[in-house]
């Protein structure tokens, strides 16, 4: 029978963006980075992402990071110019096997269900599993390009509980109900913002998205990001947590103040 060990408190920092700082077992993990100040524009491909808003907080401030969980580096509003200056200063960088080829420092990249481990300074194991995503409708897949999420799980003394879901930038598809039938984080990280860069069509949750995620996760803390800081995005936090209330189900939420630390829902090991 394993051991029973103390509970474990996650901590998030929100940057902007989709970028947020983690800190878990003392590990700080942070998410896409995107530092960039407002007024960019970034080409891609025929369309152009433009930059509305700033971080809350620098990389000084934010250091040290330990790792970076990046979950595509082939658009700007997950990985800006900041951001890639940042990688090489990083120890460890977990994205997708694409990613990994393109990067120009050292990476790790992760297949959907493939995982790797972080020894925390107590000597526990932070389990950093790749999971599925699908970057806007059913097709889009060659267009967007390959992306993946993460489920931070933690192992002390032989036993393992599920802490923090990265969504990465996903609708909600069958890949997202998979990640439900085999994990249960006691948090979910849902890149919002309903971002439309392309044309009338959803390439991240939107309202309905994350209510359908909230319902496959049905003891989680649901927590938005990526809904501000980029003009492709035609949903606010504001706007989402409405829909919440409108369901009755906004009691799940946990609006992260940009710059403000907060202890989200203690994920406990007992």
């Amino acid at each position: 029978m394993a051991t029973r060990v103390s509970t474990t408190t996650v901590k998030a920092t929100y940057v902007g963006g989709p970028t947020v700082l983690l800190e878990v077992a003392g590990l700080r993990l942070l998410t896409d980075p995107t530092f960039d100040p407002p007024g960019g524009s970034y080409p891609l491909g025929n369309i152009v992402l433009k930059k509305n808003g700033g971080p809350a907080l620098s990389v000084e401030e934010l250091a040290p990071i330990d790792a970076v969980l990046l979950s595509h580096d082939q658009h700007s509003d997950n990985l800006n110019r900041s951001g890639r200056a940042l990688l090489p200063k990083v120890p460890r960088i977990f994205t997708t096997v694409g990613g990994m080829e393109r990067l120009e420092v050292k990476a790790t990249g992760l297949r959907p269900w493939e995982s790797a481990i972080l020894k925390t300074p107590s000597g526990d194991s932070l389990h950093i599993t790749a999971t599925p995503a699908r970057h806007g409708p059913a097709g889009i897949e060659p267009i967007t390009g390959e992306v993946i999420g993460f489920m931070l799980s933690l192992e002390q003394e032989g036993y393992r509980k599920d802490l923090v879901y990265v969504t990465g930038d996903t609708v909600w598809y069958e890949g997202i109900a998979e990640v439900a039938r085999r994990f249960t984080p006691a948090t979910v990280l849902i890149f919002g913002g309903a971002a439309q860069p392309r044309g009338p069509f959803n390439v991240t949750m939107g309202a309905n998205d994350a209510i359908d995620t909230a319902q496959a996760f049905p003891e989680a803390q649901i927590v938005p990001l990526h809904h501000e800081g980029w003009e492709h995005y035609t949903q606010t936090q504001a706007e989402l947590a409405s829909a919440f209330a409108t369901l009755r189900i906004d009691h799940r939420l946990c609006l992260l103040q940009p710059g403000v630390p907060t202890a989200l829902g203690k994920a406990g090991i007992e």
